[in-house]
């Protein structure tokens, strides 16, 4: 299920890309803790360099922080210890073990194909209610960056009718102006979710 291509960049540029992203997604981030109840376990998809997740450990939070690049999993060990880990979308496979999923730009590079099953295992990861908060780059269709990363690129429609199949609820879909990496002007969809 994994893109090698995008994999190998993330592993040939871990350090030049942890030091891009050098704070928390402050506002989005708080808003997501502040929907679950105190010390609640959250998992992380995509931790990068472990900023976020250093964030929510200092909130009092209980992170699993994980990331499908080895090399990134080394730089978030920085932050936060052995708290990172190493483990693809494709491996999850808990049942009801967390309250919230933050995935902060990371299930944006799941294959098109894939991200139905890719939503069903984040869901049956989380205990009934949980907070479940994605950010993807919003567009008509997959393809790659000019760096070769590669991007499902969902519309708005095609993203909700993923969640909706594979049964998530209080759907909330938000669209926003940002950038990324590679510094160019993007769209963002903020997606919140209830398991």
């Amino acid at each position: 299920m994994s893109d090698d291509e995008t994999l190998r960049f993330y592993a040939d540029n871990a350090a030049t890309y942890a030091q891009h992203r050098t704070r928390p997604t402050l506002e989005r981030l708080e808003t997501f803790l502040a929907a679950l109840p105190a010390g609640a376990r959250i998992l992380e998809l995509g931790c990068g360099n472990g900023m976020d997740a250093q964030y929510m450990l200092a909130q009092g939070f209980d992170v699993d922080a994980t990331d499908g690049t080895p090399e990134l999993v080394a730089e978030a060990h920085k932050r936060v210890g052995e708290r990172a880990r190493m483990m693809r979308f494709e491996e999850i496979d808990a049942t009801e073990a967390y309250d919230g999923v933050w995935a902060c730009a990371s299930l944006l590079h799941v294959p098109a194909a894939d991200l139905s099953d890719i939503l069903s295992r984040i869901r049956r990861a989380m205990s009934p209610g949980g907070v479940f908060v994605a950010s993807f780059k919003a567009g008509t269709g997959d393809g790659r960056d000019a760096m070769g990363r590669y991007y499902n690129y969902p519309d708005a429609s095609a993203l909700e009718a993923s969640y909706r199949k594979t049964g998530w609820a209080d759907l909330s879909l938000e669209t926003t102006m940002g950038s990324g990496y590679d510094a160019l002007p993007t769209e963002w969809f903020w997606m919140t979710a209830r398991r």
